[in-house]
């Protein structure tokens, strides 16, 4: 009783005083948006580098191998994420198209994907079983689309990047909610290059056009952060051995946003 009578006089008192709630500290620097809050909250998830590679033995695929050595006859999405799930994990990242061009989804623009592999008789989609794992245990479901594709003849002109968003369009529309779209930094090199054993170069800050690109996928998935090197949302350590500094704010905000 003695407590709840000295809490009425102090309220008494402080409304006596004409005393007002400090108001809070305006922002210092760029602010975080609430999808990157959201992000942040995620914690940990889950990326899957799998895909030709894996069978080839190879990091970066040069985009001339036989699709037909793509053949995960065991492949089970289910026990992916049943074990991300019991992990703790949140989400997944799947490598939908690595370096090598090779799609794990049944592309309408090209060939080289799973529909020409013996995997499920050439009627497999890896993107729709993750997925629709994905949506059965409750993880969020992120997709990696190499900018870089050693396997296309038209690199390094214009008609790829119509190619590549086409593609981006597949993957941001016929799979559900996508938490995020990561594209890789690495652009330009040797490759196969739909037969013609040569090197390619192109000027990353500009060859992609990465306004158009990242305005095209804040359209198809506004919910979606977008990582690469620089951001526009979640940006790269700018490392791949995993640490950081003790402290690592991430405010960087840049007039002109690229991956590299």
């Amino acid at each position: 009783m003695k407590k709840d009578c000295l809490l009425l006089v102090l309220i008494a008192l402080f409304n006596l005083t004409g005393c007002e709630r400090p108001k809070a500290p305006e922002a210092c620097g760029p602010v975080p948006t609430e999808a990157q809050l959201k992000w942040q909250e995620l914690e940990r998830y889950a990326f899957i580098h799998f895909s030709m590679n894996t069978f080839t033995d190879m990091e970066w695929g040069y985009g001339d191998k036989d699709p037909q050595l793509f053949n995960p006859s065991e492949l089970d999405c289910r026990q992916w994420c049943r074990l991300f799930k019991e992990a703790g994990m949140k989400g997944v990242i799947l490598t939908a198209k690595h370096h090598d061009g090779f799609c794990l989804w049944p592309s309408a623009y090209t060939d080289y994907s799973v529909k020409q592999s013996p995997w499920r008789n050439g009627n497999g989609d890896l993107v729709r079983e993750l997925a629709d794992a994905c949506k059965e245990y409750g993880l969020k479901l992120g997709i990696y689309l190499s900018p870089w594709d050693r396997n296309h003849k038209e690199y390094g002109t214009e008609a790829y990047i119509t190619y590549f968003r086409n593609q981006l369009n597949e993957l941001l529309t016929n799979y559900g909610d996508i938490f995020e779209v990561w594209f890789d930094g690495a652009n330009g090199g040797s490759g196969y290059y739909g037969g013609a054993d040569e090197t390619r170069s192109v000027d990353r800050k500009t060859y992609y056009d990465w306004p158009g690109t990242n305005q095209l996928v804040k359209k198809l998935q506004p919910d979606a952060v977008i990582f690469s090197d620089a951001g526009p949302d979640v940006r790269w350590c700018g490392n791949e051995a995993g640490w950081v500094g003790e402290t690592n704010w991430s405010t960087l905000r840049r007039e002109e946003v690229w991956p590299g």
